[in-house]
C-alpha cells in the first residue's frame, strides 16, 4: 500500500548493515504512485542515529522511486534552488514510513547547476566495513551515472519547473 496524497508520513533512512542512520518527521505526500512519490516539507525535526535532532532550515520538494538508486532533495531558498542527492537503495514504503538505505554518497547542485560529488572517503571506508556486495556496488555506479545524466538534462526534479508546480501543490496542504 501506499501513502495517500497530503497524508504526513516519517523518512528513515538505513545504512547496508540494517542500522537506522536517520528521520525526518512530518512530510507531506503530494505524489504517491507504482513508480515514483514526491512530497514536501518545512522546518521539520531530523533525528540522527545518535539521538540528536535538527530541524531543516527551508521548504524542501522531494523526490523518491521504486526502482532509481538515488533520491534527490530540492531545498527552496530565497537565492534559488539547491538539490541534495543521495545514492541510496530504492525506496519501499510501509505502514510505518518511507524507506530507503543510504549508501554515502551524495551530489549537490546549486542554482548556478555546478556539481560536487560528496562523501567519496565514507563510500569507501563503509563498503569496505560492511562488505557491500559486488552487485550492490554495481547499482550504486550505475544510480551516479543516472543520477548525473538527469541532473545535466534537467530532468524530472531537476526542472525549475518541477520545483515550481510541486511546491505550489506542497503550499496547498501547509
Amino acid at each position: 500500500m501506499l501513502p495517500g496524497e497530503g497524508e504526513a508520513i516519517e523518512i528513515q533512512s538505513y545504512k547496508h548493515n540494517g542500522k537506522l542512520h536517520r528521520v525526518w518527521e512530518e512530510s507531506v505526500i503530494l505524489k504517491s504512485s507504482s513508480t515514483e512519490i514526491i512530497g514536501g516539507n518545512d522546518r521539520i525535526i531530523v533525528r540522527e542515529s545518535n539521538g540528536q535532532k535538527w530541524r531543516t532550515q527551508e521548504p524542501a520538494i522531494f523526490y523518491f522511486h521504486h526502482q532509481k538508486w538515488f533520491n534527490t532533495i530540492a531545498m527552496v531558498r530565497s537565492d534559488g534552488i539547491y538539490y541534495y542527492s543521495n545514492i541510496s537503495s530504492p525506496c519501499v514504503y510501509d505502514s510505518e514510513a518511507l524507506k530507503y538505505i543510504d549508501y554515502d554518497l551524495d551530489i549537490k547542485v546549486n542554482p548556478e547547476r555546478s556539481v560536487l560529488m560528496l562523501d567519496e572517503d565514507e563510500y569507501e571506508i563503509h563498503r569496505k566495513e560492511m562488505n557491500y556486495p559486488q552487485g550492490v556496488q554495481q547499482k550504486i555506479a550505475e544510480g551516479v551515472d543516472e543520477l548525473k545524466s538527469w541532473i545535466y538534462a534537467r530532468k524530472g526534479p531537476f526542472s525549475s519547473q518541477f520545483v515550481e508546480n510541486w511546491y505550489e501543490q506542497f503550499l496547498f496542504y501547509r
